[in-house]
């Protein structure tokens, strides 16, 4: 596949790490732009502004699959789509910053909006960022959350603290959860699976896939977090901060929101109807004390400044908050919030790499998510006449996977090694990264 990038930013630059070695990568941009980073890849580089057809042409876009423009300018990058999809009806792929150009440029393909050439996709790595932490936040103390086949299957993630049972013994001699399997564990920051001989350490970070109940009970069982999240506050009120306290006020959740900027306060105290609106700086110790900010079951930090979440999340941490969510820019940062002791380091560009990366997916498997910055990778795959009726056990798979869950139907089957697959079958499968190419492989060629 042949794809052409507009915009040597972070972004540019993970999207092209991702995909340099199985496709031919083209990026565009100012020379000035172009990073050590870059030259460290097998890709090209054309210099110059992807708005202009003669410069498109110089990347060879007729020739090109998909066009992704994700510069820091929005109009620069809705233009550059609109540009290529009228030389070639290229597939494109535009990022945006502001909902109203998300909403705007999504009519053209939701709303019957007639239009020549328009954008096919239009990503907004905020909007998923917010979906991506209220799934965390709506399960209490879990890492991570996925739904998967309608909600009907979910991945959880929780980490071993001292104390808890499963602390020092053996998979196998624990007995989790009916409908419930460990998929993954992640120690010292290296994500493997598991086997039955696998010794649990505190501080290991658990992957369980399951059915929701059986995944409450997991919780209930060996975790202690039986309890929901009543409260929560957030500091930084803009696009992620609102949007994030709209849902969680949807759920009834007593919710608290700092921001410094006070006409932006008066904004949110129009918009969100319970949620109180505190104008503050979250920076300052003695603002976050007098708010008992200490006193909530979590604190998201989603300003748009890392050093700030990171500030913000540590004096929470020194409030007695059990539970911290920080918001981080730089992707590079993730391990460096999570080494200090922040709970949760979730960053926009991750979520929309793991967009773009399921939509260049085949339709027959799909990444369904990734966990653990990519080093884990959840798979749909539609099951081919070539497996019909086969147990699991006698599936013969190139590389370590777990099949999780069965979509079929209009129910989930949590599998066993006997348990036998049919045509139409969805399996949700997870596996390592660098095996996932081979496990596509092996169910599509049968």
């Amino acid at each position: 596949m042949k794809i052409v990038i507009f915009g040597a930013t972070e972004v540019g630059c993970l999207l092209a790490t991702e995909f340099f070695e199985d496709h031919d990568i083209t990026i565009i941009d100012r020379e000035e732009n172009r990073t050590d980073e870059f030259n460290k890849l097998d890709i090209s580089f054309v210099q110059g502004n992807a708005s202009d057809p003669e410069v498109l042409k110089i990347a060879d876009i007729r020739n090109a699959d998909v066009f992704i423009a994700c510069t820091a300018i929005d109009e620069a990058n809705i233009v550059a789509c609109l540009a290529a999809k009228k030389l070639s009806g290229v597939r494109t792929i535009c990022f945006v910053s502001k909902e109203e150009y998300k909403n705007a440029l999504s009519s053209n393909n939701n709303d019957g909006y007639y239009c020549d050439f328009f954008i096919d996709y239009i990503i907004w790595p905020e909007e998923l960022l917010t979906q991506d932490i209220f799934r965390i936040v709506t399960v209490a103390h879990a890492l991570d959350v996925e739904n998967f086949a309608d909600g009907k299957a979910r991945l959880l993630e929780y980490k071993v603290h001292s104390g808890l049972a499963i602390v020092n013994k053996k998979i196998k001699d624990i007995g989790f959860t009916k409908d419930t399997i460990i998929v993954g564990l992640t120690r010292d920051y290296k994500l493997f699976i598991p086997n039955g001989d696998t010794e649990i350490l505190e501080g290991d970070k658990l992957i369980f896939m399951g059915t929701p109940r059986s995944l409450d009970i997991l919780a209930g069982t060996f975790f202690h977090e039986k309890e929901q999240v009543r409260s929560a506050a957030i500091i930084g009120g803009g696009n992620v901060g609102a949007m994030l306290a709209k849902s969680l006020d949807d759920l009834k959740i007593k919710t608290k929101i700092i921001e410094k900027d006070y006409e932006r306060c008066q904004y949110l105290a129009q918009t969100l109807e319970r949620t109180l609106v505190i104008h503050g700086d979250g920076t300052n110790l003695k603002i976050l004390d007098e708010e008992e900010i200490g006193s909530s079951d979590i604190v998201i930090s989603v300003t748009n400044n890392d050093e700030r979440n990171l500030l913000c999340s540590l004096l929470c941490k020194q409030l007695g908050v059990k539970r911290v969510i920080a918001r981080v820019a730089k992707v590079l940062n993730i391990p460096l919030f999570e080494k200090v002791g922040i709970d949760i380091a979730i960053s926009p560009k991750n979520s929309a790499i793991n967009e773009v990366k399921n939509d260049l997916e085949e339709n027959d498997v799909d990444i369904l998510a990734t966990v653990e910055q990519g080093q884990g990778e959840v798979l749909e795959i539609s099951v081919k006449e070539e497996f019909n009726d086969k147990m699991i056990m006698e599936l013969k798979l190139p590389a370590r996977a777990i099949i999780g869950a069965i979509h079929r139907k209009n129910f989930v089957i949590i599998p066993k090694g006997d348990t036998r697959i049919k045509t139409g079958d969805v399996l949700i499968t997870f596996t390592m990264a660098e095996n996932a190419d081979s496990i596509k492989e092996f169910f599509k060629v049968g």
